[in-house]
C-alpha cells in the first residue's frame, strides 16, 4: 500500500501543524464575513446613500475610570487619507463639504446619577456636572423653543436707563448701597469720581494677607483700605473685573511701611502690581500724561535731603543759594480727613490727595472706560460722601455684537468629507466674545485651516446671561466655528469641555491628532505639524507642559481637594 504525497513529505508533527494554520485561516474568514458589513455600516468612511447619518455626532458618555481602563484606545485613521507637507494631497482628495450638529455630542451617562447608587460612590465634582448638566438642558430647550428671545425682546423694550451727567452719594447713602456707587454709563475722556473720607485706626489681625507674622508673633497691626473701579457689567457668574485697584496700606505691609499698592484683575486673573513706597519714579521709567506713576513722601528711613553735604557746602560757597524741596508725609492717616480724587486721562487715571498728585495708573489692555461702571470703597475706612462728575450723558453699547464683525471672510469653512491630519479645540467662554473674534482675525486665517486641511473649533458651554446666549446663538449660526457643550458653564467643570473636544475630533471630525487651546492662546499652526510629524510610524504623542515635580495644589483658583 502506498502513502499520500503529502504524508510522505511531511512528518507527523509538521502535518498537524499545517492543518492548525488551515483552521485558524478559515475561522478567520468566517469572522471577517460577518464583520464587514458591520464595518461598512457604522465605519468613520462609510460611503453610503444617507450622508446625513454619517453627519450627525455620534453619542459619547461619560463613563467610569474602570470602564475606560477596559477599553483599547482608537485606532488611528489610515495615513493615505491625509495632506502631506508640501500641500498636495497623497491621494485625489473628495472636495464635498458637509454640515455637522453645532451641538457636541457628549451627553451624560445616566446610570451615573441613578438613585440606587450610594453616595459615596458619587463625587463632588460628579454632582456638578449633574447641576450643571440639568440647568444647561432647561436653558438649551428655552433657547430653541424661542421663547427665551420673545422674553428678552419684551424686557429690553420697557427698560430705559437714564445716563446723569453727574452722582453724589452722602455717607450713608453709600452704606445703604453696600459701599458701591454704579455708574449707569461709565466713564469718558476726564470723568472724575471725589471720595471724601477717613482711615479708621489699626486693627489687630491673627490671619494677615499682607503682612508675614514674625516668630512669637501671634498679631498682625493693620490698616488699610481699597477703592476699585469695577466692571458691573462685563461679566455674571464670577468676580467682576477690577479695572483699578487702588490699595493704601497705611500699617500691616510686609515691608513694614506704609505703601500704595495698584493692580488689574481681568477675567479673574491679576495683573502686575504697581507698589509705590515713598520713592519718586526713575527719570527713565515711562510716564502717564506727563505724570511720574509714584511720587515722593517722607519715610522714617529718609534724611530728607536731596543733596549731600560735600555738595551743599559748595553751592553755598559760591554763593548760590539752596534750593527750596517741599517734603510731603503719607497722605493717608489714621483719624485724619482726605479728599481723594481718581480722573481719567488720555493713558491712564490720576489720583490727586487733598489737591496734590500723588501716583498715575497706566490703562491696561481689555478694559474701556465705559466698562468702569462701578465704584467701590472697602476696608478700613469711614466714606463721608462720594461724587461722581462729567460722566457720559449717552448710553454705550454692552452688546456682546460690539466686539463682533460679521464679515464674511471670518467665517470657518466647512467640515471635509474623510479624516484630517489635526483637530484644534479652543476652549471658550459664552461672554468671549472678543477674545474669539481675535482669534478668527489672526492664526484661524492660516492657508491650513482655511482649506480645511487642519480644522479648529471653539467649544463653549451655556453662560448664565440670558442675553449672552441669545447673542451666542447668533454667533453660532452666522461663523459657524462654535460647538456648543450644552451644560451650565462652570469654571470647576472645563474638564468636560475637555473630553467634548476628544470625542469631537474622533467621532465628528476624524482626526491623527487633537490639540487643546485657549481662546487667548496664538497658535503656529505650521509650527505645531511639523512637531508631530517627527513622530515616526504610529507612536502615540502627547506635547505640553509636564512638570514631574509638580504637586497638587490644595488652596486658591486651582485647587484640587483630595477626594477629586
Amino acid at each position: 500500500m502506498k502513502r499520500g504525497k503529502v504524508d510522505s513529505m511531511l512528518p507527523p508533527s509538521r502535518l498537524g501543524m499545517v492543518q492548525i494554520l488551515i483552521g485558524a485561516v478559515f475561522f478567520y474568514l468566517l469572522f471577517i464575513t460577518f464583520e464587514i458589513p458591520h464595518v461598512l455600516k457604522y465605519g468613520f468612511g462609510s460611503s453610503g446613500s444617507d450622508d446625513s447619518l454619517d453627519a450627525l455626532p455620534r453619542t459619547f458618555m461619560l463613563e467610569s475610570e474602570e470602564e475606560m481602563g477596559e477599553r483599547d484606545a482608537p485606532s488611528r485613521p489610515a495615513e493615505d487619507s491625509f495632506w502631506d507637507s508640501g500641500g498636495s494631497p497623497s491621494r485625489t482628495p473628495q472636495r464635498r463639504t458637509r454640515e455637522v450638529n453645532k451641538v457636541s455630542g457628549l451627553v451624560f451617562k445616566d446610570t451615573l446619577f441613578d438613585t440606587n447608587v450610594s453616595r459615596d460612590q458619587v463625587s463632588e465634582l460628579h454632582k456638578a456636572a449633574r447641576n450643571a448638566w440639568i440647568a444647561g438642558k432647561k436653558l438649551w430647550a428655552e433657547l430653541e423653543s424661542g421663547k427665551l428671545e420673545f422674553g428678552l425682546k419684551n424686557k429690553s423694550e420697557n427698560r430705559s436707563e437714564p445716563c446723569p451727567h453727574s452722582l453724589i452719594l452722602s455717607g450713608s447713602e453709600f452704606e445703604a448701597r453696600k459701599r458701591v456707587m454704579v455708574l449707569p454709563c461709565g466713564m469718558t475722556l476726564w470723568s472724575h469720581i471725589t471720595v471724601v473720607g477717613t482711615p479708621k485706626w489699626a486693627h489687630s489681625e491673627y490671619d494677615p494677607k499682607i503682612s508675614m507674622l514674625k516668630e512669637g508673633d501671634e498679631a498682625v497691626m493693620v490698616s488699610q483700605f481699597m477703592m476699585e473701579l469695577q466692571g458691573l457689567k462685563n461679566v455674571e457668574g464670577e468676580d467682576p473685573p477690577r479695572i483699578l485697584h487702588f490699595n493704601p496700606r497705611l500699617k500691616g505691609d510686609w515691608s513694614g511701611k506704609p505703601v500704595i499698592e495698584q493692580n488689574t484683575c481681568y477675567r479673574m486673573q491679576w495683573g502686575s502690581a504697581l507698589r509705590c513706597e515713598g520713592w519718586k519714579s526713575r527719570a527713565d521709567e515711562d510716564t502717564v500724561d506727563g505724570q511720574v506713576k509714584c511720587e515722593k513722601w517722607i519715610r522714617d528711613d529718609d534724611d530728607h535731603s536731596e543733596e549731600s553735604k560735600a555738595t551743599w557746602w559748595l553751592n553755598r560757597l559760591i554763593g548760590r543759594t539752596k534750593k527750596v524741596t517741599i517734603d510731603w508725609p503719607y497722605p493717608f492717616a489714621e483719624g485724619k480727613l482726605f479728599v481723594l480724587t481718581v480722573s481719567a486721562g488720555l493713558e491712564g487715571y490720576h489720583i490727586n490727595v487733598d489737591g496734590r498728585h500723588l501716583t498715575s495708573f497706566p490703562y491696561r489692555t481689555g478694559f474701556a472706560l465705559e466698562d468702569a461702571t462701578g465704584l467701590s470703597v472697602n476696608g478700613d475706612i469711614d466714606v463721608h460722601s462720594v461724587l461722581a462728575a462729567s460722566l457720559p450723558t449717552s448710553h454705550p453699547s454692552f452688546a456682546p455684537s460690539m466686539h463682533l464683525e460679521m464679515v464674511t471672510r471670518w467665517k470657518a469653512p466647512s467640515l471635509p468629507y474623510g479624516h484630517v491630519e489635526l483637530f484644534i479645540g479652543i476652549l471658550s467662554a459664552g461672554n468671549h466674545f472678543a477674545e474669539r473674534m481675535a482669534v478668527r482675525k489672526s492664526w484661524m486665517q492660516h492657508k491650513l485651516i482655511k482649506s480645511s486641511r487642519v480644522v479648529a473649533r471653539f467649544f463653549v458651554a451655556l453662560h448664565g446671561r440670558n442675553e449672552v446666549n441669545m447673542e451666542l446663538m447668533k454667533e453660532v449660526g452666522y461663523f459657524g466655528d462654535i460647538v456648543i457643550v450644552p451644560y451650565m458653564d462652570n469654571y470647576d467643570l472645563v474638564v468636560l469641555k475637555t473630553v467634548a473636544i476628544c470625542e469631537y475630533g474622533i467621532r465628528t471630525v476624524p482626526a491623527k491628532y487633537i490639540m487643546k487651546c485657549d481662546d487667548d492662546t496664538f497658535v503656529r499652526v505650521d509650527a505645531v505639524l511639523k512637531e508631530v510629524r517627527k513622530v515616526h510610524g504610529h507612536r502615540s504623542l502627547y506635547i505640553g507642559n509636564m512638570n514631574y515635580h509638580h504637586k497638587p495644589l490644595r488652596h486658591g483658583k486651582w485647587a484640587v481637594t483630595y477626594e477629586v
